[in-house]
């Protein structure tokens, strides 16, 4: 494909895009493909000759488009959000176009330079603590979510807890790991990745808002403790996936500093709010985090994938993670004046991320990123107060920020078959959880287009699918 070409059919997919984003009300929100069908549609074996891109392109509305679920549609009110936005997906073909490979500061300088530089003024934007800036011992990294964060924060606390042995010897089964029973499931698979174990990880119960409970986390540490083992590593969630439940997070830490252990605060999704000073004390205690993360690309209207890492010693998570052969050296990183991204994660290889992040922040402004961010949360608290004021529906607890948790009073099965019918109807997504062991429907008011009229068209149509159902059933 030479430069005219690519013009030619770039613009098409703008064009594309564009119509697809004009449009995207129009599709139902899940996709209604059958398990295969796709793949039924696609020819046994690949082209032997290149096809038209016109083809490629008429098979993506016929094909593909069919058995997307549509993420960005302002009717997704499922999971978390993973926002896109024009700005953001413009940063993204950029990066896309410019194929920067940015292991080593000398590979391309402006990825590195621009990437410390946008997590830097995400410290200042959010309040975060002064440490995490990269003008001290600490700094910021973009990975790719929020998983490889509590990963690569697991494994700088083994390394920490150990003397920097464990890369050298192995785990010897001593070290203990610690979160809620409400903590997203990356922390149980950092710990099988990391050699730790499941069998070491202690998932401490929460109170009736659902957060840890620091007594008991502080008495399983120190029974730990009494039976030779080595607590290590602590993970305090602020906004878990399941109910956007807050850790108290000073609690948490004041343990953690006493008992010697990592404190990784992870912030995925609500991290955002904190751009809204108002917000902001949902960090408090950040303080005594050793790391942190969030993701923009939930609620700051950034492409997947894009997860900010910070730690408060870098020298650290460099000393655990980096590896230097040959064939990487050259006489920036022996200078020790450059940052190498490569030390601070898994993987060797690296995009570039911070050009769509940066087009993001520079698009909307903060203030603009505060504006959005303050009319998700007030539209999440009407709709919980609809709740509230019907008779047939309950929260399952008070919702903080932007996740409502609530269930129709008829039981788990009725819920279960609530959410079944909504969702088929293509006119909204949901999700579910378990609250307090009852099933539990969730609506997050994230994604970048919703506006007042999505949440309350989403109210209705719950109103009504639910009516129906009593109605059958009687």
């Amino acid at each position: 494909m030479n430069p005219e070409e690519f013009r030619r059919h770039g613009h098409e997919v703008v064009d594309w895009i564009a119509d697809y984003y004009k449009d995207i009300e129009k599709f139902p929100v899940l996709s209604r493909v059958k398990p295969g069908e796709v793949r039924s549609k696609l020819p046994p074996n690949a082209p032997e000759e290149g096809e038209s891109f016109e083809a490629i392109l008429r098979d993506v509305e016929e094909i593909i488009l069919p058995g997307i679920t549509h993420w960005q549609s302002p009717n997704f009110f499922g999971f978390f959000p993973c926002n896109a936005s024009g700005p953001a997906i413009l940063g993204e073909l950029m990066s896309a176009g410019l194929g920067v490979q940015g292991m080593l500061w000398t590979t391309s300088p402006a990825c590195t330079e621009l990437e410390t530089h946008v997590l830097d003024w995400l410290v200042d934007m959010l309040g975060l603590p002064a440490k995490f800036k990269s003008d001290g011992p600490g700094g910021g990294v973009i990975q790719d979510t929020a998983s490889s964060a509590t990963l690569c924060a697991l494994l700088a606390a083994r390394e920490r807890a150990t003397g920097f042995q464990t890369n050298e010897l192995g785990c010897d089964g001593c070290l203990v790991a610690y979160a809620s029973t409400e903590a997203h499931s990356s922390v149980e698979k950092a710990v099988r990745i990391a050699g730790i174990g499941r069998q070491k990880l202690r998932l401490i119960g929460t109170d009736d808002n659902l957060a840890l409970r620091p007594a008991a986390l502080l008495a399983q540490v120190r029974k730990d403790r009494k039976a030779g083992l080595v607590p290590a590593f602590v993970c305090a969630t602020v906004g878990t996936t399941s109910s956007n439940a807050l850790d108290p997070v000073a609690e948490i830490g004041r343990i953690a500093a006493g008992e010697g252990m990592w404190l990784h605060v992870d912030a995925a999704m609500s991290g955002t709010a904190a751009v809204c000073p108002e917000f902001r004390h949902i960090h408090d205690g950040l303080e005594f985090a050793d790391s942190y993360c969030f993701n923009p690309h939930k609620w700051m209207f950034t492409n997947f994938d894009c997860d900010t890492f910070y730690v408060a010693d870098r020298a650290a998570l460099i000393r655990t993670l980096t590896i230097l052969p040959e064939y990487l050296r050259n006489k920036a990183t022996d200078s020790g004046a450059v940052i190498d991204y490569r030390d601070w994660h898994v993987q060797l290889g690296r995009r570039f991320r911070a050009l769509k992040l940066w087009f993001v922040i520079r698009h909307f402004g903060v203030e603009g990123l505060r504006r959005r961010v303050r009319e998700h949360v007030e539209l999440a608290g009407q709709f919980a107060r609809w709740v509230e004021d019907s008779v047939g529906f309950e929260l399952a607890v008070q919702p903080p920020l932007n996740l409502v948790c609530f269930r129709h009073k008829a039981g788990d099965e009725f819920n279960r078959r609530l959410l079944e019918r909504l969702n088929e109807g293509g006119k909204l997504y949901l999700s579910h959880t378990i609250v307090k062991g009852r099933y539990t429907l969730r609506l997050c008011v994230g994604q970048t287009n919703t506006e007042a009229r999505h949440v309350e068209g989403a109210w209705r149509e719950i109103e009504q699918t639910a009516a129906s159902l009593e109605a059958g059933a009687s």
